[in-house]
């Protein structure tokens, strides 16, 4: 059911069929560390049916466990009023470390995409929603300057996967370009940055610079809301942090969330889905608090009109539920290729012309009451 406040978050992810079972959580005091002698009860992390490749180590599944993972935390935890921007900048970025680079889809996934974990040391914190910039080494031929920054939108919470509070988690997919004269990838026009990131080793050196952004906040001050997030490929990120907040540590917004997380995922295949054993298990334990839909265009099935399914041939199944949650507050959230907006926003402007409401007014009406929400690239 929906509740009387929403927010609606839409996602895509990619993977590998398997049964596997994820580490299992870790809580922390106030200090990010947890002595011997305050141990806690792990809970096990249950066994799930998945479709997607498996992540191990901090960035695998996880539960909330006992005791509380409270470090972070603004007060009250909702307040976002102390929400930080561009603390390290390109001029003086912050000297990050990588601590694992895992391919994390199936081998028939479209591409490669990679879950990089990133030591910041405590020194550059951030909130669910927000971006870390990356700048790659060398110089860049086209402007005989070093290469500007690169936006990632960070995909682990700010306690980072393994709850210490001094790590990140970037969600990056390999960006190559296929030459019809050679018939294979031109390593000459790879993408410099994702390619550096997803070539990275352990110990290696890594320029960031943020966080920024705002747009992609998820509002707690309200705990019946329901997030319904839409994503396709990496866009995936910033929801991941979000459920992962939700449902996946001892955080206060998970204490008390009444409400319904709501995500749609647009990927190639079931090889290209990402973090999708995480997901299972958060929806095998909380079946009242989280939807989850696929679209997966190369495997089906089929939209109602015989093509290809797309996410916003997925979340037109649900337009009713979709209207009725942004009728009663929900916050929608559209993270993904910017290709992926025109045939969402032509899907909208459809159902509103089917409901008898003009669709221009009606965008407009829910972004002044912040509804909202788009980080597309």
């Amino acid at each position: 059911a929906m509740h009387a406040r929403s927010v609606i978050l839409l996602g895509f992810l990619a993977g590998a069929s398997a049964f596997l079972s994820g580490p299992a959580p870790v809580a922390f005091g106030r200090t990010g560390r947890m002595a011997l002698s305050q141990k806690l009860h792990m809970s096990t992390v249950p066994k799930v049916p998945y479709d997607g490749a498996a992540v191990t180590g901090p960035s695998g599944p996880t539960v909330p466990g006992d005791g509380d993972l409270d470090f972070l935390e603004a007060k009250p935890y909702w307040d976002q009023s102390g929400v930080t921007v561009n603390v390290a900048k390109q001029k003086n970025p912050h000297i990050g470390k990588i601590v694992s680079v895992q391919r994390m889809v199936g081998p028939n996934a479209p591409g490669e995409t990679c879950n990089i974990i990133i030591d910041h040391d405590g020194k550059l914190p951030y909130w669910e929603g927000q971006s870390y910039g990356v700048i790659p080494p060398g110089i860049d031929p086209k402007r005989n300057k070093p290469y500007g920054v690169r936006l990632y939108s960070i995909a682990s919470t700010r306690y980072g996967d393994d709850k210490t509070g001094k790590t990140t988690t970037l969600c990056v997919r390999r960006a190559t370009y296929w030459c019809p004269e050679l018939k294979a990838d031109d390593p000459a026009k790879k993408g410099v940055c994702s390619n550096y990131l997803c070539d990275s080793k352990p110990g290696d050196e890594v320029k960031l610079t943020g966080p920024s952004g705002k747009v992609m906040l998820m509002p707690e001050d309200d705990v019946t809301q329901t997030y319904i997030m839409v994503a396709t490929g990496t866009g995936i990120a910033p929801f991941r942090s979000f459920l992962r907040r939700l449902f996946g540590e001892a955080n206060p917004a998970q204490k008390n969330f009444q409400g319904l997380a709501w995500l749609f995922l647009g990927v190639a295949n079931k090889d290209a889905l990402l973090y999708d054993e995480e997901f299972q298990v958060y929806l095998r334990q909380n079946p009242d608090k989280m939807r989850l839909d696929y679209a997966l265009s190369r495997e089906g099935p089929l939209n109602k009109k015989g093509g290809k399914m797309y996410i916003q041939d997925k979340v037109e199944e649900y337009a009713d539920e979709v209207f009725d949650a942004l009728d009663k507050g929900a916050h929608i959230y559209f993270c993904g290729l910017k290709g992926m907006m025109p045939g969402i926003q032509d899907m909208l402007k459809d159902v509103c012309k089917a409901k008898g409401l003009d669709f221009e007014e009606y965008l407009e009406g829910i972004k002044k009451k912040g509804q909202w929400h788009v980080e597309v690239y």
